[in-house]
């Protein structure tokens, strides 16, 4: 169906930071399926797991216990600190979806409403469609499912004026990542924690994009040092192979009963068996650390890039925003780069008119960080507009 651009590039092989076409075209991938593949391509230690788990045991529903579970869960809650219980998905939308439910649950019925902010994301579900701050988007699909609200994004005034009886749950990204790349200010976060503890409201982060070292710690709320209630995740987890996850604190995980959601294929033990890799590897070459330096690192260099007039996010998510002068080029900029017109094939993504996302793996290599940085220099070069 068309719900996608026609592809331009079929890809056909991947290892660590390289891609390469049906064409044996070659390609530097700094986008990882939009933060997915944060091990790099093919990963032996996944690969493995996923070859020995399809020889055993592929499916038998959840009304079983299967091997991987209860590690995946626990690892995930010592990550966040511990003391919660975690709901498996097949992918961020899901867990989004389950969090919207245990918010509805938890809050009763009259104190179902979901606050979120304008530019954020959450889904293409009917209810996640709602949750994500772009009117645009749902102009198409109205009517939606009541009982969301949208605010100002990092303006804790205008959210104050917003919590009233009806709602139940926030609903942040730390980051916005399809809405920009923009990070929320840590003073705003933290009053937003307080002020769904003078409520009584639930706080939950969507960290599928953000989650899982991508922003320097193992998810982006930590740097402010708050403590959510319920956090989302996805795309990294599986490194490529489907699966989400909903956690939740005990207390509010606990108002769900048997047959308030379910999962077919949640938490199945191909995708459980490639997470629990997933997280082992990531713990022992310490990600939120390697993705705090290499982002550092990439933010320099770009930084003192000619085109370049600014780069924000955390970590390996970085928005670069381009020269004004240059005009809405970004997306012209991100196909010159995919066809290798001027250096290496580089693979980005152009976030908004103006700004090229980057979210390499959280394995990269300053030298693949500095040919990436080269090919878009000269990309940027061969702009009308450019200063030389």
């Amino acid at each position: 169906m068309p719900t996608y651009p026609p592809p331009t590039v079929e890809f056909v092989r991947g290892e660590g930071s390289r891609l390469w076409d049906s064409e044996g075209n070659e390609y530097l991938d700094m986008l990882s399926g939009l933060a997915v593949t944060s091990l790099g391509h093919s990963h032996p230690a996944v690969a493995d797991a996923l070859a020995a788990q399809s020889r055993r045991l592929l499916h038998v529903s959840n009304l079983f216990a299967t091997e991987h579970n209860v590690a995946v869960a626990r690892m995930l809650d010592g990550l966040l600190g511990g003391g919660g219980q975690v709901f498996f998905a097949n992918s961020g939308a899901e867990a989004n979806e389950a969090a919207i439910k245990l918010a509805r649950r938890f809050g009763g019925r009259g104190r179902h409403v979901v606050v979120s902010a304008f530019g954020s994301f959450h889904g293409r579900t009917l209810a996640t469609l709602h949750a994500t701050g772009q009117p645009a988007k749902h102009e198409a699909f109205q009517p939606l499912p009541e009982g969301f609200r949208h605010v100002t994004w990092a303006d804790p005034e205008d959210l104050e004026r917003n919590l009233d009886d009806s709602v139940a749950a926030v609903l942040l990204e730390a980051v916005q990542g399809e809405g920009g790349v923009n990070p929320a200010p840590v003073e705003y976060l933290r009053t937003v924690r307080e002020l769904c503890d003078e409520r009584g409201i639930l706080l939950m982060f969507d960290e599928v994009q953000t989650g899982l070292g991508r922003c320097g710690r193992w998810f982006a709320h930590q740097h402010a040092g708050v403590r959510p209630d319920v956090v989302t995740m996805a795309k990294a987890l599986g490194n490529g192979v489907p699966i989400g996850a909903c956690w939740a604190r005990a207390e509010v995980a606990s108002v769900f009963e048997p047959g308030d959601h379910a999962t077919t294929f949640g938490g199945q033990p191909l995708a459980a068996s490639a997470a629990r890799a997933v997280l082992e590897v990531m713990q022992a070459e310490d990600v939120p650390l390697r993705a705090a330096r290499a982002g550092e690192y990439l933010r320099e260099r770009l930084s003192a890039t000619p085109g370049v007039s600014g780069v924000r996010g955390m970590g390996l998510l970085l928005g670069v925003e381009l020269d004004p002068a240059l005009g809405a080029v970004a997306a012209t900029v991100v196909g010159d780069l995919l066809a290798g017109r001027h250096g290496s094939r580089v693979v980005a993504n152009a976030v908004t008119p103006t700004a090229i996302r980057l979210a390499p793996s959280l394995l990269v290599s300053d030298a693949e960080m500095d040919e990436a940085v080269s090919a878009l220099a000269a990309a940027l070069a061969a702009r009308p507009g450019a200063v030389g």
